[in-house]
């Protein structure tokens, strides 16, 4: 049931969110060179990598690692990078991740490939046999701001907890998370 509701959610929200998705691909052109979808290797379920489609909100030039680990994070930002991170409108593109099965509407955020203190936590903890998630609880408790050992429990408790109601609350909670801009850092 889960995969089904996250497909027909995914599906009215791309053709809901079309013009405004165009918009935004336009805008990342016209600001900064370089494609407008950024595609990061991802860890899904199982440890499996897929490739994850973002609005691009860094440089074509910033490294490869999770952006708390970047000296100065905001020097790598486009003109509208901020703005995208912070509306969350840079991740619209992860319908698409939902619409092909590798990520689901709620589930733990899909670690970087490179982010072996994340995977190796989540992997001892069984949170590696979820469908990472567009949003999750570990989100709605603090994004960007939480360690990643109290995200991994999160996590953790995401897993014993999961229903369908509980999703429910989940995206309830997200939904008013994004539009009061509350959790992130960069």
């Amino acid at each position: 049931m889960k995969r089904l509701f996250d497909f027909a959610v995914a599906l009215v929200a791309s053709v809901l969110l079309a013009i405004p998705i165009v918009m935004v691909m336009l805008a990342v052109r016209l600001t900064s060179p370089g494609p407008a979808l950024y595609w990061s290797e991802r860890v899904g379920r199982h440890n499996r990598i897929f490739k994850m489609p973002k609005f691009r909100s860094m440089r074509i030039d910033t490294p490869a690692v999770a952006t708390h680990l970047l000296q100065d994070p905001e020097q790598w930002l486009t003109p509208i990078g901020s703005f995208l991170r912070k509306s969350s409108l840079d991740e619209l593109p992860q319908l698409w991740s939902i619409l092909c099965g590798d990520m689901s509407l709620v589930g733990p955020r899909p670690a970087l490939f490179n982010q072996d203190d994340l995977i190796t936590l989540r992997t001892s903890k069984g949170v590696h046999e979820l469908v990472p998630g567009l949003t999750g609880w570990a989100q709605i408790n603090g994004r960007d701001e939480l360690p990643i050992p109290d995200k991994v429990q999160l996590d953790a408790e995401y897993l014993q907890r999961r229903s369908f109601l509980f999703d429910l609350k989940i995206l309830w909670m997200t939904a008013v998370k994004v539009l009061a801009r509350q959790g992130v850092s960069h």
